[in-house]
């Protein structure tokens, strides 16, 4: 199978579908796939609890994945497996907001060991991530995609054979590019 993309291209371009603001595509190379975007739609001013997908273009640093549900992804990127006790804050007002921490935890946070399948793989995308803007959003995700490609919380998701494709052929330095 040959690469969706050269060594050289380094940028996950997502758009949304005309006339459909929570689905689109996204391309790398000469690969395209549907992916799904935030309930929300696209926004400009991302604000925590929103459901919007922001629009931008972000780096994408690390790969997370569960062990129990599935091979280490093939990636060059760094990939680090989940544990139960994983999770991230989502509290503006906690210091520890948009950064990971461990559970059980007494503010507000996701749990990244999800029974629901979409964090088996996620990309941290650095989004509001150094420094954290409180309120500005937090756990801006590339993540699996759920049956139908429903709309997710604010992040961009694809299926599970996608992100594997894509993730083997992206490299330290990539980018995803968000656009209307």
């Amino acid at each position: 199978m040959n690469s969706p993309a050269s060594s050289a291209d380094k940028r996950l371009t997502v758009r949304p579908l005309p006339g459909h603001p929570t689905r689109g595509t996204l391309t790398l190379g000469s690969l395209t796939v549907p992916c799904a975007l935030g309930k929300g739609g696209l926004t400009l001013r991302k604000r925590e609890g929103d459901g919007a997908t922001p629009i931008g273009r972000f780096a994408v640093l690390d790969v997370f994945y569960r062990p129990d549900r599935g091979r280490r992804p093939e990636t060059a990127l760094p990939v680090t497996a989940l544990s139960p006790d994983d999770g991230w804050c989502d509290d503006p007002r906690h210091p520890r907001y948009n950064a990971p921490v461990r559970l059980p935890f007494a503010a507000g946070h996701e749990k990244m060991w999800r029974q629901d399948g979409v964090y088996d793989i996620v990309v941290v995308l650095d989004y509001n991530l150094s420094p954290a803007v409180k309120g500005k959003g937090s756990a801006i995700f590339f993540h699996l995609a759920r049956p139908g490609y429903t709309p997710t919380e604010g992040c961009v998701a694809v299926a599970e054979p996608h992100m594997r494709r894509l993730l083997k052929a992206l490299r330290p330095g990539a980018v995803m590019d968000i656009r209307r």
